[in-house]
């Protein structure tokens, strides 16, 4: 069984080159997992527009948010592979096959691939596919060697890709725990001895905002904020009005400088200050549609803080498959901002003083 897929920069043909061709478009080599690619245009010919990935075994009605990604992407066709044993991957199988009945799309080649053989569920032709399955090897393929030429990449596993934003240890570790000290004691001295409370505040949140898009700025120009900046930065982003000033700023040309920057601060923030830092690496990520990352940054929020409200709002986005853009176009401008939240006051002020007062060794 074939089928011509063309994904980015990558043309596949046969179902070798879609299992060699998965674990770079994916960012990892799956295990235990449904991964759908959809396609629009002629069968046979079709331009890859979506790709979508699931935890197996897969809960009934996991996939139905694929029939609004379907629609919206004007997907006519997917190939699809399930990485486990059939008693996971068929039932996962039996779900995209109705979706994809329902919406009008052609399954092109549907397989299940475990420890080294692969099995189609579109054709039964033993002499091509045949019942103990086909062996193959991933590491041999020109299609590996065509999209490491790319720049594509291919991480061992989902926690490799999971340890690019854990948090540092050892010296940047005490480096970090000595700057954010330092900043915590300036920041409570100066609210303790402002004369008027609101008048700080105005103060704090024009400070923060500036050091956001310097930061912003110095990351773009390929520099890497201090220590001490980037202590000052966690406290500033606790602020909504902060955080979501640099969430107005990703765009198309600066979202390299905001990976860059968000995921650096994932990883250096004390933890009770990680995640804005990690919604804002999340939304970055999303926005270039790499939902792996954003997925796992949201993860990295939310462990520290399950209620944190822009983690789950994301969270749930990714769950149910929408395009970036329905945030994105939802979201105001700064000046909105400020016409829609007013001139700052001593009450924005409430959510860093919380964090401030809670215990860091619950945290660590």
């Amino acid at each position: 069984m074939s089928t011509d897929v063309t994904a980015p920069a990558l043309t596949l043909t046969t179902p070798a080159d879609i299992l060699a061709a998965v674990p770079y478009i994916v960012g990892f080599h799956p295990t235990d997992s449904l991964v759908v690619i959809g396609m629009s245009g002629r069968v046979g010919q079709g331009e890859m527009r979506v790709c979508a990935r699931w935890n197996l075994p897969l809960p009934p009605g996991s996939l139905r948010p694929l029939t609004g990604l379907f629609a919206r992407e004007s997907i006519t066709h997917l190939v699809a592979v399930g990485y486990g044993t059939g008693a996971h991957v068929t039932p996962a199988v039996d779900q995209l096959r109705s979706v994809a009945q329902r919406c009008g799309v052609t399954p092109c080649e549907v397989l299940r691939a475990h420890e080294g053989r692969y099995w189609s569920y579109v054709c039964d032709l033993t002499d091509c596919c045949p019942l103990d399955g086909t062996p193959y090897d991933v590491s041999t393929s020109p299609i590996a060697a065509e999209a490491t030429v790319h720049g594509m990449v291919a991480l061992p596993d989902r926690a490799t890709l999971e340890a690019t934003i854990a948090p540092h240890a050892g010296p940047v570790r005490l480096s970090m725990r000595r700057a954010t000290a330092g900043a915590v004691a300036a920041f409570r001295v100066a609210m303790a001895t402002a004369p008027d409370a609101d008048h700080f505040a105005h103060r704090f949140v024009a400070d923060g905002l500036a050091r956001v898009r310097a930061a912003i700025e110095t990351t773009a120009r390929g520099g890497r904020v201090d220590d001490d900046e980037a202590a000052r930065l966690g406290l500033d982003l606790s602020l909504i009005r902060v955080r979501d000033e640099a969430w107005t700023l990703i765009d198309d040309a600066s979202r390299p400088a905001h990976l860059a920057l968000w995921r650096d601060l994932s990883r250096r923030l004390e933890p009770r200050f990680v995640p804005p830092a990690a919604s804002l690496l999340a939304m970055s990520a999303w926005h270039g549609d790499d939902c792996v990352l954003a997925t796992i940054a949201l993860e990295r929020a939310l462990a520290v803080d399950p209620c944190y409200s822009m983690a789950n709002l994301l969270m749930h986005a990714l769950q149910h498959l929408l395009s970036p853009t329905t945030l994105r176009d939802r979201m105001p401008s700064p000046a909105e901002l400020d016409a829609a939240m007013g001139a700052p006051h001593a009450s924005w002020l409430l959510p860093l003083t919380a964090i401030l007062d809670e215990k860091d060794d619950r945290l660590r």
